[in-house]
């Protein structure tokens, strides 16, 4: 018996001409780094740091987090792309097997934190108003408040989704994780996939393709609920203590407190490529590449001394 359960089988964009159309979890990364960058524009304004440093911030953080997730997920969890799709690890288009539109998909949270990382340290060589501890030690605030967002994205998108949730209070049904739009078309004979998956959950004919459907756990929601919590804890820190003034500390912070939240979370999320267990011990790919984040967040946090200031 489940307390709170439903179905989840939304529209996923709006459709503009052909394959294109306007994918919600892109929407959802828009609004991460408009929110990140009003975000940065009140510390930098708080620290009188002058506001024409902020947008070339802004940009070497887009592209980090995009080209380093990317990158990510292909290393991390596809590197046979390299060799059976190349030019879909860099562009939003699938080649191999078919040409299709396929938008940015396929993107790590380690990547992109190794690639917003890497780029600081390009941005402060360029900009030296700060030291590039200070750049890190600040920009991970709007970061974690941008991850919530792209959490609730992979949600809407249905990726990334959990296990089985068993006995579990709160149980989900992903349809259109559980059934490509190839099949559903077939199985409904209905030749519109959007409609094919509306008939599923709408259409009493259907109840049995519904009821096949397992209750799973909403990863993606826990993930996106814990870090709100990382964002206005990093926010507390800042704001009511002195540990922003201390180098180091909000990144290290940042660094355990988002890694330990995924490293948990992985207990319940499936492979995230399909057919690959991923598991190294107990722990799966997500968790072992989360075990060194944390590590080094307490480096930074208890051991870390800046050896020098910025000029």
């Amino acid at each position: 018996m489940y307390l709170l359960e439903f179905n989840w089988n939304p529209i996923t964009g709006i459709d503009i001409i052909g394959n294109f159309k306007i994918h919600f979890y892109s929407l959802m990364w828009v609004t991460a780094f408009v929110i990140g960058w009003h975000i940065t524009k009140r510390i930098f304004k708080r620290e009188h740091v002058k506001i024409e440093y902020l947008d070339p911030l802004f940009i070497y953080t887009v592209l980090a987090t995009m080209l380093g997730a990317r990158l990510g997920h292909v290393i991390f969890y596809q590197p046979e792309l390299f060799s059976q799709d190349f030019f879909s690890v860099f562009l939003p288009f699938r080649f191999n097997p078919k040409f299709e539109f396929s938008g940015f998909s396929g993107l790590a949270s380690h990547g992109a934190a190794i690639g917003i990382i890497v780029a600081m340290f390009l941005y402060r060589r360029k900009y030296k108003y700060k030291s590039l501890m200070w750049i890190l030690d600040r920009i991970v605030i709007p970061v974690a408040s941008g991850a919530v967002f792209i959490r609730i994205g992979n949600f809407i998108n249905s990726e990334i989704v959990g296990k089985l949730s068993g006995d579990f209070p709160l149980g989900v049904r992903f349809i259109q994780e559980e059934y490509s739009k190839h099949d559903i078309v077939k199985l409904t004979g209905i030749q519109d996939y959007k409609a094919a998956y509306a008939a599923v959950t709408n259409n009493p004919k259907f109840a049995s393709l519904l009821e096949a459907v397992p209750y799973r756990h909403p990863a993606q929601m826990y993930e996106s609920f814990c870090y709100i919590f990382v964002f206005l804890i990093l926010l507390y820190f800042y704001l009511k203590t002195n540990k922003g003034d201390k180098p180091g500390f909000l990144f290290g912070l940042f660094l355990v407190l988002l890694w330990t939240v995924r490293f948990f979370v992985e207990f319940v999320k499936i492979a995230q490529v399909d057919g690959r267990d991923d598991y190294i011990w107990f722990m799966n790919t997500g968790q072992v590449l989360s075990i060194p984040f944390i590590l080094i967040g307490l480096y930074f946090m208890f051991v870390y001394k800046q050896k020098s200031t910025y000029h």
